[in-house]
């Protein structure tokens, strides 16, 4: 989380912070679950294609890395969200008067 220094004290913005480690363990499970669910379909093409060797053999050495690849890509930490937060910015003195000279001006109708 990013902290912003403000009159003495550290203002933390909520948009910052990271997903839980349960909605992470989550989306990672699920992810494991997508790549391994494409190995069996895989296999049981290759069984059904036994009568043409080489595309039942090409099939099988496709499916051969995904359980490796299944669990580098699950393992993988999630992006962080690319969310552009507008965070409060410090004013100097004079700016700061200035904006209230001029809110007061269009409150009192000129």
């Amino acid at each position: 989380m990013i902290g912003i220094h403000r009159g003495g004290h550290d203002v933390v913005l909520v948009t910052d912070a990271p997903r839980s480690y349960l909605e992470e363990l989550a989306v990672r499970k699920r992810r494991y679950g997508i790549l391994m669910a494409f190995r069996i379909p895989c296999l049981l093409l290759a069984a059904i294609l036994y009568h043409i060797p080489w595309l039942a053999v090409a099939i099988l050495a496709l499916s051969i890395p995904l359980p490796w690849m299944a669990v580098l890509i699950a393992n993988d930490r999630l992006p962080r969200s690319a969310s552009r937060v507008e965070r409060p910015t410090r004013q100097s003195d004079a700016q700061a008067i200035q904006v209230g000279h001029n809110l007061g001006e269009d409150a009192r109708g000129r």
